[in-house]
């Protein structure tokens, strides 16, 4: 009689456990499918190249393509939605020539991490540099001229396409997440 209260009290011990255990497994498990991350010794390795931090990249590459390689959105492709003009523009100022990939993994990280060090040299904001990433250097030029977006020439207090403002929102979020989570 002792030994089956025993028992039942640890069957129910056991289950309390697995239970906890099987909600922090799902949880951990989620978080990974919310958040993946692949290529990560090409994003540190491009990253360290081109001084930014490895998170950022990762928070780009989570918002443009959620770490599929063959992704395309209208003229962009690749982990880090390059378009054509852009990994030219990348392969010249790289000095590479015409013989590259921009949809290969590494090829489009490398002109990615580049493209993006460029912007935030131009900008010295990391959310004006994001916008550009998203809505166009044209356009973020022209933000930062109006007094209705910019107070200081630099920063955006507003951004006009509420694509560009959310993207810029989504890879702050997922940069936060990456950096307090690894």
């Amino acid at each position: 009689m002792v030994l089956s209260k025993i028992f039942k009290v640890f069957l129910v011990v056991l289950a309390v456990v697995v239970a906890i255990l099987g909600i922090m497994g799902g949880y951990e498990t989620s978080q990974r499918v919310k958040y993946p991350v692949a290529y990560s010794d090409l994003i540190i390795k491009y990253s360290h190249e081109n001084n930014l931090d490895p998170f950022l990249v990762m928070a780009v590459i989570k918002v443009e393509s959620n770490f599929v390689p063959e992704a395309h959105s209208g003229f962009a492709g690749g982990l880090m939605q390059l378009t054509e003009e852009t990994a030219k523009w990348n392969a010249n100022d790289l000095g590479i020539g015409d013989d590259y990939d921009y949809m290969e993994p590494e090829i489009n990280i490398r002109f990615g991490c580049h493209y993006l060090r460029h912007l935030l040299d131009v900008y010295g904001n990391t959310d004006t540099a994001l916008a550009a990433y998203n809505g166009g250097m044209g356009n973020v030029y022209s933000w930062l001229k109006d007094p209705q977006c910019s107070d200081d020439g630099v920063s955006l207090k507003y951004i006009p396409f509420r694509e560009t403002r959310n993207y810029v929102e989504k890879v702050n979020k997922n940069w936060e997440h990456y950096k307090n989570s690894m």
